[in-house]
């Protein structure tokens, strides 16, 4: 348990000497939480032209660590040189990270946009309602929640309530309950696209609908090669990490809060150009 804080002093000693020799990201994965994003980041990491960054899959510099420097961040990332020697047969590599925080906080679009131009973005969206319940049993395991899934949606606009407008006003604070307890809000995921697409363009942006990346994996991973312009690679396992068995939602309870997301999800459709999974 560790590695992390032992990780993160390594970099800091060493980022600030070295963060003009290393790569730069060339996408993010930016959410959504609980949506398979270790799953597709660790998929990603196995195509001969993805360089892993150093020790974390996800930095999240842009959300909870931004009063750190652009050379802490950039420090994350692997060598140039040494990345491009290990691929001489191939093309240039690209580095990225998975940070899902990213596409629900209220101003880390904006300052990707600004730090990384030409950036790609990756967001995975789920059924909105497995993923908020799944999204409860991740933060009660971590020791961020203590109240029972049922009492947790109910007290959720209550615990978010003004947040993201403090979050706005002062760049520097961090809200717990937006990061942890957004259960239901999370799942509203076209409003997180259209905030994402305003940063940096609809073109540098790519949806993956979970369901479809779990169950019919070439496919979908085919579509992601071809948004960061990488070349087929054979030899790529496609596993699913980070999966919990948990008790069955109940059905009563599942019909009303997937009507929660009736309008949301209607919008998500209009802009997609298709329903996404959890509709059809």
């Amino acid at each position: 348990m560790r590695l992390r804080p032992l990780a993160l002093k390594a970099i800091d000693s060493t980022a600030s000497a070295t963060a003009p020799l290393r790569m730069l990201p060339s996408f993010l994965i930016v959410g959504g939480q609980r949506c398979g994003t270790t799953s597709l980041f660790k998929t990603l990491a196995q195509h001969r032209s993805v360089a892993r960054p150093f020790a974390l899959k996800g930095v999240h510099y842009f959300d909870t660590h931004f009063d750190h420097t652009f050379n802490w961040y950039r420090g994350h990332f692997p060598l140039r040189l040494t990345s491009r020697l290990k691929r001489l047969a191939g093309p240039a590599p690209i580095t990225g990270e998975s940070s899902p925080f990213y596409g629900f906080h209220p101003l880390a679009p904006q300052r990707i946009a600004e730090a990384l131009p030409g950036v790609r973005l990756i967001l995975l969206m789920r059924d909105p309602v497995t993923r908020a319940y799944s999204a409860h049993s991740h933060e009660k395991a971590r020791g961020f929640e203590d109240e029972d899934f049922i009492t947790a949606i109910e007290l959720e606009q209550q615990r978010i309530a003004g947040e993201r407008e403090r979050m706005i006003e002062d760049p520097s604070y961090v809200s717990f309950s937006l990061q942890h307890h957004a259960y239901v809000s999370r799942g509203r995921y076209i409003e997180q696209i259209q905030a994402l697409e305003a940063a940096v363009g609809r073109d540098h942006l790519h949806l993956v609908d979970s369901h479809e990346f779990f169950t019919d994996p070439e496919s979908t991973f085919a579509d992601i090669l071809r948004f960061l312009s990488l070349t087929p690679h054979s030899g790529i396992k496609f596993e699913r990490h980070n999966a919990r068995e948990r008790n069955p939602l109940d059905g009563h309870l599942r019909e009303d809060l997937l009507a929660r997301f009736e309008e949301t999800d209607q919008r998500l459709s209009q802009w997609w150009g298709r329903a996404p999974s959890w509709r059809r």
